[in-house]
């Protein structure tokens, strides 16, 4: 089993940044991807980014360019760096995490991004 747990989120004005972080606990070795994903209200849940264990990483266009996603390997931490923030990004971001043929959650966290 792996536990993740988000921090990070909060209200921030349209503008700004936030860093949002996550750890994961548990059975950690065999974790390939971790990523980030998000819902707004009345929308599905879309990636945000992700990043493999072999460096590489994927952004969502929606972010692409003001977003940065990095893993600390000896933490077993991802990180979500956001800037630019602007009113769509305001949703409740999950991490994600891969470990062979399961996939594990976060509880999520909320990022408001007021106008």
């Amino acid at each position: 089993q792996v536990q993740l747990v988000e921090s990070g989120g909060g209200l921030v004005q349209a503008g700004g940044s936030l860093r949002l972080s996550c750890a994961a606990s548990g059975s950690t070795s065999g974790i390939s991807a971790m990523g980030w994903y998000r819902q707004a209200p009345g929308k599905q849940r879309e990636l945000v980014a992700t990043t493999n264990s072999d460096g590489s990483a994927i952004y969502a266009d929606s972010v692409k360019g003001r977003s940065t996603i990095s893993r600390d390997y000896g933490k077993n931490t991802v990180y979500l760096q956001m800037d630019s923030l602007k009113p769509e990004d305001t949703a409740v971001y999950w991490c994600n995490a891969k470990r062979y043929t399961r996939t594990y959650w976060g509880k999520g966290a909320l990022v408001n991004v007021s106008s």
